[in-house]
């Protein structure tokens, strides 16, 4: 996510339109239409085409909700041969007024956009929800913590432009409040930065302070299958409206409740767009996300003796003297420096000149390795 993305983000406005956006139907206030998205739009509007915002997408068509209600809308127009630029859920769409079909022309230039790498060998990108606020992050606290994986959809979380949220669900499992604390601490340490906050669909704890920071703006709900995210969908929306399965007691591990992604209308404000459990959560091109998850260790990185200091056994490395001295764990700098590697594959696939820069690299160190080796053997050559 650019920087000029991020800084034309603005406040959603929940009060009455203003002149300049007198044209956009009151109906669209709710879903997090503002002055900004209404200039957008007017070049769409004197075309005689409709507002509204995609809530799910599904083979070729999608639903979006407009000044009439909801219109279901063919996409043929907005699906590319690219994968990040197809129209997704949370987009703001240019929908024709009339017709059989009816088809959507356009979306609007987005201003926040969550991606990830798909799980196929064609390194592609796939953009789960765009136009969002807060990036929230279901962990689960009937399990054991992966806080590698919680590092990726940090990582992912802060690509995107939007705030990350880590809220630990079935906080009822976790009876002893010592133990509870220390899983909160060790999460903290693994998101700096971000709030941290312990919910409890059967009890209630924690679903009110959610409840008001989804009151602003758009949010999307993320986490592995088994997380609680339809369970704590439910309870922000009063009502069972997502399905729910139980979970494994096994492995804690549960099924596919939701399918699709879907943008859902809070009854307190705000929508919340709802996204299937990832089984995968591979990297795409996040590297500032990487080093704001880690932000810690740039802090040190920036106190190096050298500036390309790769932290493994550099002399004057201040990142490995924090690991000697206990200011870092060395399971951060270890999960720092794999995120680092895999995003840093995925982008030379798709750049050749930093393909070429690896493959140099790459080289120039493979001649050393066997020239330190040849020297060690008395000066056998290879």
């Amino acid at each position: 996510m650019s920087s000029d993305a991020r800084s034309s983000r603005s406040s959603l406005s929940s009060s009455a339109p203003s002149a300049s956006s007198a044209a956009v139907p009151d109906a669209l206030a709710g879903l997090g239409w503002d002055d900004a998205w209404a200039a957008e739009f007017a070049p769409y509007a004197e075309q005689g085409l409709v507002a509204g915002r995609v809530v799910r997408v599904d083979r070729g068509q999608c639903d979006v909700l407009t000044e009439e209600g909801l219109v279901r809308a063919d996409t043929a127009f907005v699906t590319p041969h690219d994968p990040l630029r197809v129209i997704c859920t949370g987009d703001w769409a240019a929908v024709e007024a009339a017709g059989t079909p009816r088809y959507v022309k356009a979306y609007l230039p987005r201003r926040t956009a969550f991606v990830r790498s798909t799980s196929s060998q064609r390194s592609e990108g796939q953009i789960l929800a765009s136009n969002v606020d807060h990036a929230i992050i279901a962990v689960s606290l009937a399990v054991e913590l992966d806080l590698g994986r919680l590092e990726r959809f940090l990582a992912l979380a802060w690509e995107s432009g939007a705030q990350p949220l880590v809220v630990l669900t079935k906080a009822d499992l976790v009876p002893d409040p010592v133990t509870l604390a220390h899983l909160v601490q060790d999460v903290e340490t693994t998101a700096p930065g971000v709030q941290v906050l312990t919910v409890s669909s059967h009890t209630g704890e924690g679903t009110d302070v959610l409840g008001a920071i989804v009151a602003d703006g758009t949010s999307v709900l993320l986490g592995v299958s088994g997380a609680g995210k339809s369970t704590l969908a439910n309870a922000l929306l009063g009502a069972d409206a997502m399905e729910v399965q139980a979970t494994r007691d096994v492995d804690g591990k549960g099924r596919h409740t939701t399918t699709t992604r879907n943008l859902l209308v809070l009854p307190g404000g705000g929508v919340l767009i709802d996204t299937p459990g990832l089984r995968g959560v591979g990297l795409w091109d996040a590297e500032a996300g990487v080093g704001q998850v880690f932000s810690e260790i740039e802090e040190f990185a920036a106190r190096c003796r050298f500036h390309d200091c790769a932290h493994v056994a550099e002399p004057g490395c201040a990142v490995l003297a924090a690991v000697a001295d206990g200011l870092l764990p060395e399971r951060r700098l270890e999960s720092y420096r794999k995120l680092m590697r895999e995003n840093q594959r995925i982008v030379a696939k798709t750049d050749a000149r930093l393909r070429a820069d690896l493959r140099r690299d790459w080289k120039q160190k493979s001649a050393e390795g066997r020239a330190n080796y040849a020297a060690k053997r008395g000066g056998a050559r290879f």
